[in-house]
This record gives C-alpha cells, sequence and structure tokens, in this order.
C-alpha cells in the first residue's frame, strides 16, 4: 500500500458523517460513584511519575521492571488489592483473584515461581506453556498471544530476571502438586463423582486421558498444573466455562462448554478434575459458576 492509497483512506474516513451515540449512566453506589473523590485516591495510590531506573541494578533488570511495571502493568492482576482498590504492593505479585485467578509470580518457591527454571518461565511467558508446569488460559493466554510473544527474546530475559528480583511472597496457592492420575477411571481420586466422571468422558477424556497426560498435545495435559491442583477450582471452571484463545503458532485450543453444560454439571466436572487431578478437591456449587459466568461475562 502506497503513501498515496493510506492518505484516501483517511480522506475517505474523515468524510463519513459522526454518529453520536447516548453514552449510558454508571451503576456505581454511593461513595463509588462520587468521581471527584479520585482526586485523593490517586494521590495516595497513583502518584503522577514517571517510570524511573534503579542506579543499583544493571541495564537487564532495569529493562524487565520497565517491561513488567510500566508498559505490561503485570501488578495490576497478579497484585492484590488493599480495602480502597488500590494495588497492595506489601504482596507485591503474591497473587489476586478477579473472575480468573492470576498467580503468585514472586520467588516463593511453594507457592510462587521460585522452584521454576529461567528457561521454564520463559517458555511459559513467549510460548503458554511449560511442561509440568501448566498452559496459560483466560486473559493470561491473552497477554502472551498479543503481546509477549510477540516480543524481542531479550526483553523476555530481561523480564525474567526482574521477576526472578521481586521478593518471596507465600500465598494461599496450592504449593503440592499431584502426580499423574492411575490410567483407569476406576482408580485414583474422586472416582465416585458420578456426575462429575461423566461429563469428563463425553467432553474432556479425549483430549486430556484419565492421567491428566494428553497423547494429542502437551498444551492439552493438565496433570502438574497448578489450576487443577488449586482447591478453590476457579480457572478450572472458566477454561470449561469460556475455553482457550491460543493464537501462539503451535498452540492447541480448548472449546468453550459454557454453552453445552449447565451449572450443576461445570461444577461437578471442575470438582472432579480437582478430585482426580489434583492435590485437593474442589467444592464448587452451582451458585460459585454462575457468580464466575457473571464476572466475566459467559
Amino acid at each position: 500500500m502506497t503513501d498515496a492509497d493510506v492518505l484516501a483512506i483517511k480522506t475517505y474516513l474523515f468524510s463519513l458523517p459522526a454518529v453520536h451515540k447516548q453514552n449510558q449512566r454508571d451503576t456505581l453506589q454511593f461513595p463509588f460513584n462520587q468521581r471527584w473523590t479520585m482526586i485523593f485516591w490517586s494521590w495516595a495510590f497513583n502518584p503522577n511519575t514517571r517510570f524511573a531506573p534503579n542506579t543499583d541494578k544493571n541495564a537487564e533488570w532495569n529493562r524487565g521492571a520497565y517491561i513488567a511495571e510500566a508498559m505490561a502493568h503485570c501488578g495490576e492482576c497478579h497484585t492484590p488489592r488493599n480495602p480502597a482498590f488500590g494495588l497492595n504492593n506489601r504482596r507485591k505479585f503474591a497473587g489476586a483473584a478477579y473472575g480468573w485467578l492470576a498467580y503468585n509470580i514472586t520467588s516463593d518457591r511453594g507457592t510462587g515461581i521460585g522452584s521454576w527454571s529461567d528457561d521454564e518461565i520463559f517458555a511459559y511467558l513467549t510460548k503458554g506453556h511449560t511442561m509440568r508446569r501448566g498452559t496459560a488460559s483466560g486473559p493470561m493466554g491473552e497477554v502472551v498471544d498479543h503481546s509477549l510473544s510477540q516480543m524481542e527474546p531479550a526483553d523476555i530475559r530481561a523480564l525474567v530476571t526482574y521477576l526472578r528480583s521481586i521478593p518471596a511472597v507465600a500465598s494461599s496457592e496450592p504449593a503440592t502438586i499431584a502426580p499423574p492420575a492411575p490410567a483407569s477411571p476406576k482408580e485414583g481420586g474422586a472416582v465416585t463423582d458420578a456426575l462429575g466422571r461423566k461429563v469428563f468422558a463425553q467432553a474432556c477424556v479425549s483430549c486430556h486421558s484419565w492421567t491428566g497426560i494428553s497423547a494429542l498435545s502437551p498444551f492439552a495435559t493438565i496433570s502438574g498444573s497448578r489450576a487443577v491442583n488449586d482447591p478453590t477450582a476457579t480457572n478450572v471452571a472458566q477454561i470449561i466455562i469460556s475455553g482457550t484463545r491460543r493464537f501462539t503458532p503451535g498452540a492447541m485450543s480448548m472449546p468453550a462448554f459454557g454453552s453445552t453444560y449447565t451449572d450443576t454439571e461445570i461444577a461437578a466436572v471442575a470438582n472432579y478434575v480437582t478430585g482426580r487431578f489434583g492435590s485437593v478437591a474442589s467444592k464448587l456449587t452451582a451458585k460459585d459458576v454462575a457468580e464466575l459466568r457473571g464476572q466475566t461475562g459467559h
């Protein structure tokens, strides 16, 4: 496309008649509908300052800090909020739940990524998958697909360097990862969960297998992942509801089953998955699944 073509397109677009649509009124309740109070909130939690390099750190660390803090805003999901909804940086990157669970990415070895190798973190950030660690889904999957996978490898290495320096903070996430399940559905955890087992046999076993180790793709292996070892089953349920969006080359996508199964069935299969492949079985109810749908619009 030539410069003349671009100019012609711009000229045409600017010639289109303006269409005005009435803005919808917000539904916030008092005091959150008082926008003038944001002056004080911003003063306390969002200072108007530019990113400043740390002269005590090397160039790679500062590059990683700039990517994490000024560009990717990792803390917006991975850092929990305080009572005023500001970031609680005393627990920086220790994990938080916003419809999906954003995992602990501090250097804690039990509940964070302290036991991961640099190559494992690099693979997860660039491909959305690391063997024996899991596959990125939901909002994190989109971050990998549309952002991190498009970045220069040197920038991802710098990001890994910065993440390694975040102080370890233990969280409530699972520290124990269960081994693969038996090959027979009559053995292992959750064998008495009839409804969950039925749904898993109908929709899941062909890709994930009874062991949790997929014969189709490493992306479909769920054994050893943090999601199935999370006793809240938040991300397991969300993946069942909305599937995975994977645009990274070589990645495998999972379809959404939110419109196929009821809230009761989704709760049952999520509990079955955590009971069979995780260290602690979850206890989701149909009401919990309905709330998760409402938080993400599915």
